[in-house]
């Protein structure tokens, strides 16, 4: 071969390795980030606005802040403190909510280029001369047909440190004057809206205000009601209903305040969320708190602090007061939930919706209060204390372990597993609940109302099992191992390879609507069908993503009886059906 045709040769597997390498995207160039300051250095003692400007590439986009019911995971910047020196305040714009063929509800995403503002503040002692502010901003960046994984690219905010009192010049003011004027009044971003779901969940959460009226904890808080409102019925006759409104907003004041820190934190905490060891130790607290309500440990109050919050104050100030505290007596038997509402708003991350939230709870459970407080005469048609109390605190003990039972969730990946799980506890409580317990009382329904409800849990355990198993069996995927790879081509058996996570919305959709379409179960009993899941870090994630060139999820791979993949057919986005049957029958004719 002379010199000429060796260079011809050559040029073409070059030129081919270089459109493919080009044909790749950089997972490290699909979102970045750029710091534009307000002014050349920043005096101590000062607060000043700072932007950030997320780049996405197209076609990417990455999810809002907040955590959705369908698993995505958010978006969170975070920075550290430094030396004197924070970021805070930080605030994304309005998310586009868009429609992807994968999933039945809109998606909040951001895309293109997103400014984030912040405020830097220096503290007086801050060190002078260039500092370094270092952070993280985490995100999942999906295309409209696939997802790639979690990530988390380092954020450096070097910035110039000035002394108190210093001369500094403003820059890039059309652009800060443009966004705060444009923005100052749209507060945090709200992904709510008030319809029909809204006003739903409002009365779902005031009904379990009322219903927390059962439990025994509150049962005190009646003499001290009834004590402190009938010794001031002269001095407040005519007065009786500003009385009662003051006694219950000063209930839902405390505890609206719980749901407002609970939502301005909502992106860390929507984030923590995502860590197993976090969602056990929730679970864990849940499960204690509800044995406590079995009544193997007690929960209690220092003495001391009932009696404070009973002493006799006067006035509306007096009034407001003892609704302040009563979100203190009653501790024992609310912290339970109010930690799993705190846990919900968290992960909408939306203050305004965290205040209306715990307002609503606590005006369903102040209101019999209030009315006892207004009208006496209520006080003789409540029911009388007895172990019926004790057997509805076991009640609630069930419904903790249900939502440590939810917490749960995403670390138990077969599905049939999580509908097992759900069926064991709706069980054991119609089981305990309906038999086992001992309580009794005088009222002659009292038996009928605990096997009522005892055959109805057990029901609901039958029904959970049998809808899981008499849901479309789809395809059966073994979990990746070299060796079931390698068998497969020595028995000249053609393979089906998918890479899926569950923070994949695409690969969900895949195995709800593809996978389990009758032909497609009965073509793949022709093929070894393998996943690789990387809901998880996998131990041989980088190694596979290299070996196959995985760019994103979902992936899958049509690998022909003699070990090697058909290029050709592989499918690196949610397809329908009837593409899939297409790629399998294709496979199984060569």
């Amino acid at each position: 071969m002379n010199k000429k045709s060796f260079v011809k040769c050559l040029i073409g597997p070059v030129l081919f390795s270089l459109i493919v390498i080009w044909s790749q995207p950089s997972r490290a160039a699909v979102v970045g980030s750029d710091i534009i300051h307000s002014q050349d250095m920043y005096p101590a003692g000062g607060s000043y606005p700072i932007l950030f400007q997320v780049k996405i590439s197209k076609p990417w986009y990455i999810h809002g802040t907040k955590t959705g019911e369908s698993g995505l995971i958010p978006t969170v910047l975070s920075l550290h403190e430094s030396q004197g020196l924070r970021v805070e305040d930080i605030r994304f714009p309005e998310p586009e909510r868009k429609r992807f063929e994968y999933a039945r509800e809109p998606v909040e995403v951001f895309s293109g280029k997103i400014p984030v503002r912040a405020r830097l503040i220096v503290g007086e002692n801050a060190p002078k001369g260039q500092q370094v502010i270092t952070g993280l901003l985490s995100f999942q960046a999906c295309s409209a047909q696939a997802c790639l994984p979690p990530e988390k690219v380092e954020i450096r905010l070097s910035l110039l440190i000035a002394s108190q009192g210093a001369h500094v010049e403003y820059i890039n003011r059309a652009m800060f004057e443009t966004m705060y004027a444009g923005t100052a009044s749209s507060g945090p971003v709200r992904g709510w809206q008030a319809g029909a779901g809204f006003w739903l969940t409002l009365l779902g959460i005031f009904i379990g205000g009322l219903a927390l009226n059962l439990t025994p904890c509150i049962y005190p808080l009646i003499p001290i009601t009834v004590s402190y409102f009938g010794g001031r019925s002269q001095s407040i006759r005519g007065r009786t209903f500003v009385h009662g409104l003051l006694y219950i907003c000063g209930l839902a004041f405390t505890n609206s305040l719980l749901g407002l820190a609970a939502s301005m934190s909502g992106g860390l905490l929507g984030s923590a969320l995502q860590n197993p060891a976090v969602l056990i130790f929730v679970a864990g607290i849940m499960v204690s708190l509800a044995l406590s309500f079995f009544g193997l440990w007690e929960l209690r109050l220092p003495s001391g602090l009932n009696r404070l919050v009973s002493k006799n104050l006067g006035g509306y100030s007096g009034t407001f007061f003892m609704g302040l505290t009563l979100g203190i007596v009653a501790a024992p038997c609310l912290g339970p939930f109010i930690l799993g509402l705190l846990t919900y708003v968290g992960q909408k991350g939306d203050p305004l919706l965290g205040f209306i939230y715990f307002f609503v709870l606590s005006i369903g459970m102040g209101l019999p209060l209030a009315i006892l407080a207004m009208f006496s005469g209520a006080l003789e048609r409540l029911p009388v204390s007895g172990e019926w109390m004790v057997w509805i605190r076991k009640v609630f003990g069930w419904v903790l372990v249900g939502m440590a039972g939810y917490m749960l969730q995403p670390l138990i990946p077969p599905q049939m597993g999580k509908l097992a799980l759900f069926a064991i506890i709706l069980a054991a409580a119609g089981l305990h609940l309906g038999w086992l317990d001992r309580s009794s009382s005088d009222f002659r329904v009292f038996p009928y109302i605990k096997k009522g409800l005892g055959i109805i849990l057990m029901t609901g355990a039958i029904f959970v099992i049998v809808a899981g198993y008499q849901s479309a069996p789809g395809v059966r995927w073994i979990p990746y191992d070299p060796a079931i790879v390698a068998k497969a081509a020595m028995e000249n058996r053609p393979l089906i390879l998918e890479f899926y996570a569950d923070w994949c919305g695409p690969c969900r959709a895949l195995k709800e609507r593809v996978f389990k379409h009758p032909d497609i179960v009965k073509l793949s009993r022709s093929f070894v069908t393998v996943v690789v899941d990387l809901t998880r870090q996998h131990p041989q994630q980088e190694e596979l993503r290299r070996q196959y060139q995985i760019r994103g999820v979902p992936t899958i791979l049509f690998i022909n009886n003699q070990g090697k993949e058909e290029r050709i057919l592989r499918i690196e986005s949610y397809v329908g059906p009837d593409e899939v049957i297409k790629k399998m029958k294709r496979l199984i004719a060569q």
